[in-house]
């Protein structure tokens, strides 16, 4: 008697409610199909989830972006895992293309939590064995999770867009806090060196969501400025930011984000802030009353299927950067 085994890799791309559109289109880049699944809520809210293939063996993709409401998603994507792994899947990877809770990466004062890194445990101990994400609110989160994280970076797609649309000649990037400023370094680095600029601005940390911008600190008069963040929750920090560019001699701004959370009011602080336009990529569902005139969104499928290709095959993840990540 003789015992053959297949070990052809399988590759499956699972995802959540949260943005099925996305997922569609990463399938449709992979060219595969996202893997059927029943999935409901009982009247009491909780969440039920059935994979309608085998997956045992598989190299599981778990896709699941985290919009309003975030709580219910994240423990949508944690039933998925775990439902992988007891269906035995060879090795489960979460893809969070936006990282839930990722501002609270820190404790600021006593008797506060680190949710970022409780996500990162939950995850874990439901079953993932590697996290794909983009553009966390700080780097440091890749270290909460006891595994490999590919953190990819969406400023490509981006700095590309301001680029065949704007030039780069007469460009300012513009931070909007002195803690953003190595990231505008590297927008600067892929506007072909443009000038750097930031906002000085106070918060309290008492009450969320709300910034005091103050000046800038940087040459902007006259220039078009490209004013970048990681996400766009409220949009106050950043419609204030614009209006201190305005009043400094600033040209046209644009504002560049990777996150559109556009939590109300949002949309109605962008469309009047007074920013020529606003760039985001769709990492988070932007429902048809989050949209404006002057929003443009481009689409983060192509890296996220890039990411799972190279993951799939045991590639290199930094050579989608041209090898500097």
């Amino acid at each position: 008697m003789s015992w053959t085994t297949d070990n052809q890799k399988n590759l499956m791309l699972f995802s959540g409610r949260a943005h099925p559109e996305l997922a569609e289109a990463v399938a449709k880049e992979l060219g595969i199909q996202v893997t059927p699944q029943t999935a409901r809520d009982f009247a009491n809210g909780e969440i039920f989830v059935r994979f309608e293939d085998s997956v045992r063996g598989s190299d599981a993709f778990v896709l699941q972006s985290c919009p309003a409401p975030l709580n219910k998603w994240l423990m949508e994507q944690l039933i998925m895992i775990d439902a992988l792994k007891r269906g035995s899947a060879k090795r489960i990877t979460a893809i969070l293309p936006f990282y839930p809770y990722a501002r609270q990466d820190k404790k600021h004062r006593g008797r506060e939590p680190i949710s970022a890194r409780l996500v990162a445990d939950l995850l874990k101990t439901a079953g993932a064995d590697r996290i794909i994400t983009v553009d966390l609110h700080t780097d440091q989160i890749q270290g909460f999770f006891d595994g490999p994280v590919d953190h990819m970076h969406a400023q490509g797609q981006l700095a590309e867009y301001v680029k065949e649309h704007y030039g780069t000649d007469n460009v300012t990037v513009v931070s909007p806090d002195s803690g953003r400023v190595r990231v505008a370094e590297k927008w600067a680095d892929a506007l072909d060196g443009a000038p750097l600029a930031f906002i000085h601005k106070t918060r309290d940390p008492l009450v969320p969501n709300q910034v005091k911008s103050n000046r800038v600190v940087g040459e902007v008069e006259g220039r078009i400025c490209v004013l970048i963040d990681d996400m766009i929750d409220t949009g106050g920090t950043i419609a204030g930011a614009v209006r201190v560019l305005k009043d400094a001699g600033a040209g046209d701004v644009i504002i560049a984000t990777t996150h559109g959370v556009f939590s109300h009011p949002a949309a109605e602080r962008l469309a009047s802030c007074g920013a020529k336009e606003v760039i985001a990529t769709d990492t988070l569902p932007i429902t048809e009353d989050k949209q404006f005139e002057n929003l443009t969104v481009l689409s983060i499928a192509p890296l996220l299927a890039q990411t799972i290709h190279q993951v799939f095959e045991n590639g290199s993840v930094t050579s989608l950067f041209d090898g500097v990540a």
